[in-house]
């Protein structure tokens, strides 16, 4: 009891306001880019520990995942529209996949598993159009515009749709169908995203055709290139 009372008046209870009205900081733009290259090197790596895993070893050998990692990445990153902007947006993209395929490269090494990266190597020339597409899409899948932003949404879906559907009918034997089908519905959901949502009837338009020929575009691709 004399104890109670020798404390003095209780203190003074924070304002609820106190914290939750102060702003956060915003993370600065250099943060957010070395998050963004560090994600990339991470994504390598554990491509390469996924391929000794049998559950996880199509999605590690897939290029579609890739994409996705890399858009995510941009739009970490902070990418937007801009005269400068959108061409730096494209140029982050190619570097975080060639960042990947580092990543990958030395991983596997490390791991004892003897790989070989150079300018020649077919993966590394695709990751310089895929990258600038992938920084081009996490630009404009924000857009206000919802023809940009369909046509990002479809360019996306066509991506991971066609590499489905060439799995499905060359590598399907040795791979199994799984991962290729949640590959082309994850694609058809992502079109439907961008055709669902946009708010014109030439965005609609624009989204189902950027899905469609790009689809077709991709597989053709694949065909062509021989797997």
């Amino acid at each position: 009891m004399n104890a109670t009372l020798s404390a003095g008046p209780p203190a003074a209870a924070a304002s609820p306001t106190s914290s939750s009205s102060a702003p956060c900081p915003a993370v600065p733009a250099a943060v957010r880019v070395t998050m963004a290259l560090s994600g990339a090197l991470l994504a390598g790596v554990l491509t390469s520990f996924g391929q000794a895993v049998p559950a996880l070893s199509s999605v590690a050998n897939s290029a579609g995942p890739w994409f996705l990692v890399a858009v995510a990445l941009c739009i970490g990153a902070g990418v937007r529209a801009g005269r400068f902007a959108l061409p730096l947006a494209m140029a982050l993209g190619v570097v975080l996949l060639e960042l990947m395929h580092v990543g990958y490269w030395a991983t596997t090494n490390l791991r004892g598993y003897p790989d070989f990266l150079s300018l020649t190597n077919p993966w590394v020339l695709l990751g310089i159009p895929a990258g600038l597409l992938a920084g081009a899409v996490a630009v404009f899948v924000r857009s206000r515009d919802a023809r940009w932003r369909a046509g990002a949404f479809g360019v996306t879906a066509a991506i991971l749709i066609g590499e489905g559907v060439r799995a499905l009918l060359q590598v399907v034997a040795t791979t199994g169908p799984v991962t290729w089908v949640v590959e082309i519905v994850v694609g058809v959901l992502l079109l439907a995203v961008g055709v669902g949502t946009a708010r014109s009837s030439v965005g609609r338009v624009v989204g189902l055709g950027t899905g469609v020929v790009g689809t077709v575009g991709v597989l053709g691709a694949y065909l062509l290139l021989g797997g």
